[in-house]
């Protein structure tokens, strides 16, 4: 899932670059090329920021589930000391 994510997202970067080369080539002057390579930058910026807080969410979720499963089994396990002594003290009687 998350590979697949990332490869697409590397494609739609390709895809962008390929384009802004292609306009380059067709009007060539400095100042829009420099403008252009920026552009380029930050928009890469903004999606490998993108991807890493992806990540961690992703991971953060994880984390929230496994507690959750944590939590739960031992309120399980409490519950069954709490019968299990419930029934010594019935017995003891």
């Amino acid at each position: 899932m998350l590979i697949m994510v990332l490869l697409l997202l590397m494609l739609m970067v390709l895809l962008l670059l390929m384009l802004i080369l292609m306009t380059m080539i067709m009007m060539m002057t400095t100042t829009t090329i420099v403008v252009v390579v920026v552009v380029v930058l930050l928009l890469l910026m903004m999606i490998m920021m993108m991807m890493i807080m992806m990540m961690v969410m992703i991971m953060m979720m994880m984390m929230m589930m496994m507690m959750m499963m944590m939590m739960m089994m031992m309120m399980m396990m409490m519950m069954m000391m709490m019968m299990m002594m419930m029934m010594m003290m019935m017995m003891m009687r």
